[in-house]
């Protein structure tokens, strides 16, 4: 596997590392499912750094992704945090914003919920509507 060099790499929390830089990935199991966090070891810190993406995720972008690859998924991890921010909203303020901002926080977290939801597998169908 070749590694592209000066990339940078988003490991999630706002942090970003150069691609060549990192030395190893060891995903954290412990109090998380599988492929949710990774400590990343680096050429240049004592200590790993703790990062919110899976490994897979993160040697994707270091070795594989192509540049537009590359981007949309850094789009779609911008979108995601901004989706958790959305939701965190109070109703006082999504009030406020709708009546004095005419910005529906409501509309955009539905509308990111929709671009940010990944297709089922084929065959299977989705139910969750059911339950809403």
């Amino acid at each position: 596997m070749e590694i592209k060099p000066g990339r940078m790499v988003y490991l999630g929390y706002g942090k970003y590392w150069r691609s060549d830089a990192i030395v190893g990935l060891k995903p954290i199991d412990e109090e998380r499912g599988p492929g949710r966090r990774t400590e990343v070891y680096t050429a240049t810190l004592d200590r790993p750094i703790v990062a919110s993406r899976s490994e897979g995720a993160i040697l994707r972008d270091m070795a594989v992704a192509t540049e537009e690859e590359f981007r949309i998924r850094e789009a779609q991890e911008a979108m995601g945090d901004l989706l958790d921010g959305l939701e965190e909203v109070p109703d006082v303020l999504r009030r406020m914003l709708s009546t004095e901002a005419y910005f529906d926080v409501s509309a955009w977290v539905r509308r990111l919920r929709t671009l940010l939801k990944t297709e089922s597998v084929e065959g299977q169908q989705d139910q969750s509507e059911l339950f809403e």
